[in-house]
């Protein structure tokens, strides 16, 4: 019985346009249509290994590691300055899943930067921040403030050294007053010294010592009169 035999199918053309628009390995600049564009290297169509991404809206531009479309690995983030229109460093550090994480230094405004751990984008863990008044905090942060033990350096030398909560002093702490030449020990509460004892401490070396010495303490029981400060502070913070 004769039959016909069918020529073999033609592929749609449009199959090897799908093959060509498939993004691996390292590709020209591809632009998006809001006008993003992007340099480097992929992996199953996503952003993936070395590139650098421009954002047309706000001209920041990054450049580093990428894993699957997100800033993951080492890189640098930097935008343009509003009226010289010259790039400037914003961060330069790790990154995890698009955020900052892991060790890396923040730049801001007016000559402030931080250098530190950083965790989901936060500053957590321990970090280094040098203010634009001259001062310099070091220690420890949780969620973006100082949060645990740190010192807190002033231009004049002063320091504070101590417990810290929600980037304030809080908890048993020293303030080093190194221009008059006296120590204060004690306990902090949101900002404020709730109790403690002020001595003299280097009066000789001060720059500007106290017209007088502190007097000696001629309480009776000044160790007894320090525990029931501390009850009482401890009773106010339930």
């Amino acid at each position: 019985m004769p039959f016909a035999k069918c020529p073999p199918t033609a592929e749609p053309p449009w199959h090897e346009r799908d093959r060509r628009a498939q993004k691996s390995g390292l590709r020209h600049t591809v632009y998006a249509a809001n006008g993003d564009q992007y340099t480097g290297e992929w992996l199953d169509n996503r952003k993936h290994g070395k590139g650098t991404q421009i954002w047309k809206r706000t001209g920041a531009i990054y450049n580093g590691d990428w894993k699957f479309g997100k800033r993951d690995g080492y890189g640098s983030y930097s935008i343009p300055d509003p009226v010289t229109k010259e790039y400037k460093k914003v961060y330069t550090g790790w990154w995890k899943n698009d955020k900052k994480c892991g060790y890396g230094t923040r730049f801001y405004a007016g000559g402030e930067y931080y250098e530190g751990e950083w965790r989901g984008g936060l500053r957590s863990g321990w970090g280094r921040l040098y203010r634009r008044d001259g001062s310099i905090y070091e220690g420890q942060w949780l969620g973006d403030q100082p949060c645990g033990q740190g010192m807190l350096r002033l231009p004049n030398e002063n320091r504070y050294e101590g417990g810290w909560k929600d980037g304030k002093k809080h908890g048993p702490g020293k303030f080093f007053y190194l221009d008059t030449g006296q120590l204060f020990e004690g306990v902090w509460a949101a900002d404020i010294p709730k109790y403690g004892i002020m001595i003299d401490f280097g009066r000789d070396e001060a720059p500007t010592p106290t017209q007088y010495p502190i007097p000696k303490i001629e309480l009776a029981d000044p160790d007894g009169v320090l525990e029931e400060a501390q009850a009482m502070f401890d009773d106010s913070q339930k």
